[in-house]
């Protein structure tokens, strides 16, 4: 008798949109507004912003703008001492596969599930950035349940000027903010922190 070879799993980046929405059984994203205060960078920020603007080009290449995603993401997590950000973590469900650009989880010295946050960095694409986010947010979901915990998790897309924010909730419904600018950082602070916040209180459940 012949043996059943198992599925092929499906990468990350192979996603369009569409069928992104399929892989989650949406057909629309409900608007978030979140409500969080804005936070002014601290000096030291600001200082290291300066010299990357100064010493490194953050506009053309997408490995130039992870800099600048690094040091808005240290600022914004760096007093939940219980969460810890992983770059090019492998991620992977019973369907999905692949490397994510960023994924936040408990600050321990291997990466465990519950897996709380992902970042995906597109230097301009937000469209097939969004499509590989719902599917990372979806592997996150379901690594998560493995282990006994069900909880909404967050997802960002960035290319360093603009930050989209994301929530897959455990019923499935998927939310999305507005874009916020750079212009106005001490919202994109403020919405990290929010989000942030969140996931280490999720840690705990």
């Amino acid at each position: 008798m012949p043996t059943a070879h198992p599925l092929k799993k499906q990468k990350f980046s192979s996603f369009t949109l569409p069928k992104a929405f399929k892989q989650l059984g949406v057909t629309q994203l409900q608007p978030w507004s979140i409500r969080a205060e804005a936070i002014v960078p601290s000096a030291f920020f600001q200082e290291r912003l300066s010299r990357l603007q100064r010493v490194f080009d953050l506009r053309s290449y997408e490995e130039s703008k992870k800099l600048l995603i690094d040091a808005i993401c240290e600022e914004a997590i760096l007093e939940f001492e219980r969460l810890k950000v992983w770059k090019g973590a492998a991620l992977e469900s019973d369907t999905l596969t692949g490397n994510v650009d960023y994924l936040i989880a408990e600050n321990k010295a291997y990466l465990e599930a519950p897996l709380v946050c992902i970042i995906e960095a597109k230097k301009d694409n937000f469209e097939q950035g969004l499509a590989q986010c719902l599917v990372e947010m979806q592997a996150c979901q379901w690594q998560n349940r493995q282990l006994g915990h069900d909880i909404d998790v967050f997802g960002i897309v960035t290319n360093g000027d603009g930050w989209q924010f994301y929530k897959l909730t455990t019923a499935g419904q998927i939310y999305e903010t507005l874009l916020y600018s750079l212009n106005d950082l001490p919202a994109i602070l403020g919405a990290l922190h929010f989000i942030f916040q969140i996931c280490e209180q999720s840690l705990l459940k």
